[in-house]
């Protein structure tokens, strides 16, 4: 297993950093939306919807999303990204609530057209993210994987009480601190360390929120580290409320692609709402 992990995530980087680091962001664009029609097609599976129609889900998908940047270009609107993360802070927030029994009683038309809406927002503001340089999107994309990184271990360190035991188990209160508390260590170094004394090619989303927000940056730091956590208990509650362990196998090793951009999802449309500001 943990050969096939390692050959799964060699295999990506071999292709996703090309594509990040090539001149024109539509090869970036281009490969992502490849990914983003595969999540569509988990969705739909999770939800109620396999075979043929979840090919047909992912393919409308990656075509709206097409049109979309087709239409709008690199200029997207901020209230998008305000719309995206209110729907994600809303009505994240309530289906975990309603807990692993109450996304089926859902419609599934409703879970169909909630997810799109959900990656349609998150595969927009992961190519406008790239678009403004990739320091300012692996920044983003760095704070989820810190919030992820420093949870696990405070909560293997610390852990006793159990953040959302019926979705999941593994996941504890002292393990979402630590993890806030890494994302503002992170933030701090970034800003003082990498954006300071590095050749970068675009300020960081740290930085960023600094100049816009000053100290409140903080603020947003821990709001964004919560509500990554928000998008990992909702794609848990989403397979558990299937019955599934994996969103899919298309990742060898990994599961499927949902079941790696689970807390990107909020935390990307979120970013470049605040960074609006």
């Amino acid at each position: 297993m943990l050969l096939q992990r390692v050959i799964t995530a060699v295999l990506l980087l071999a292709i996703l950093l090309p594509a990040l680091f090539a001149s024109n962001p539509l090869w970036f664009a281009l490969l992502t939306l490849v990914m983003i029609g595969a999540a569509g097609w988990e969705w739909s599976r999770l939800n109620g919807k396999p075979g043929a129609f979840a090919v047909g889900f992912g393919l409308a998908l990656a075509a709206v999303c097409a049109l979309t940047l087709y239409t709008l270009g690199f200029a997207v609107p901020a209230w998008c990204w305000w719309l995206a993360g209110g729907v994600w802070v809303l009505g994240g927030v309530r289906a975990l609530a309603a807990g692993v029994v109450g996304w089926p009683k859902l419609s599934p038309t409703l879970r169909l057209a909630l997810g799109a809406v959900l990656l349609w927002a998150a595969w927009l503001a992961l190519v406008v993210a790239k678009q403004r340089g990739i320091n300012f999107l692996l920044s983003a994309m760095c704070l989820v994987w810190m919030a992820d990184i420093a949870a696990y271990f405070s909560g293997k360190a610390f852990g006793r009480r159990k953040l959302a035991p019926a979705i999941s188990p593994g996941k504890s209160w002292e393990g979402a601190i630590g993890g806030l508390i890494g994302v503002i260590a992170l933030g701090f170094v970034w800003v003082h360390v990498i954006d300071a004394r590095v050749a970068v090619d675009s300020a960081s989303m740290y930085t960023v929120l600094v100049q816009r927000l000053g100290v409140v940056a903080v603020l947003a730091l821990i709001f964004l580290s919560a509500m990554s956590v928000v998008g990992d208990l909702f794609e848990s509650l989403v397979k558990r409320a299937a019955g599934a362990k994996d969103s899919s196998q298309l990742l060898p090793g990994h599961g499927g692609v949902l079941d790696r951009v689970d807390a990107l999802l909020p935390v990307l449309p979120l970013a470049l709402a605040l960074t609006s500001l």
